[in-house]
């Protein structure tokens, strides 16, 4: 439970930067160094709850692993468009007018769907490499994660106004 709190806090770090109890944005005070050391350390996170909760066989292990690298990857490249729309956020929500507000909600549908659609195309790939019941589990704990990522970012993010 505490790598899941400990992702949790990492993931607002890295996701919000600029954002205080105000809610209005400040210069961001974390580098893009910074960020690339916290999603690396939120990965490890990631793989030590995976690995602990799914308790791979060794067939399993070297089925999945080659396979979430990749998953990996694309999650993290959709990521960078999330940090960056929050990002702009941040940076316009004082001024935000109904322009702005669209072109971000846009934005945001857009990075939604795209987890969604690199989901169902990793899918099958699981599901070979698993089998449809264990990759089914794999989702839920992914999904887990994601849900815990995004509560987080919820409470830290002020509503439009």
């Amino acid at each position: 439970m505490t790598s899941i709190k400990f992702l949790s806090f990492v993931a607002v770090l890295l996701i919000a930067p600029g954002f205080g109890q105000t809610g209005v944005s400040q210069k961001n005070s974390i580098t893009d160094a910074d960020i690339q050391l916290l999603r690396s350390d939120v990965q490890a996170d990631k793989n030590d709850i995976i690995a602990h909760t799914m308790e791979f066989s060794d067939s399993e292990s070297k089925a999945f692993w080659p396979l979430y690298r990749d998953y990996a990857r694309d999650q993290q490249a959709i990521g960078g468009e999330r940090v960056q729309l929050i990002r702009d956020y941040a940076e316009n929500v004082s001024s935000l007018d109904d322009g702005k507000a669209k072109d971000i909600s846009q934005r945001l549908l857009s990075v939604e769907a795209r987890y969604v659609e690199l989901r169902q195309e990793y899918w099958p790939k699981f599901e070979k490499a698993l089998g449809a019941k264990r990759a089914a589990r794999f989702y839920q704990v992914d999904n887990r994660l994601s849900l815990l990522v995004n509560l987080q970012l919820a409470s830290e993010i002020p509503l439009v106004r």
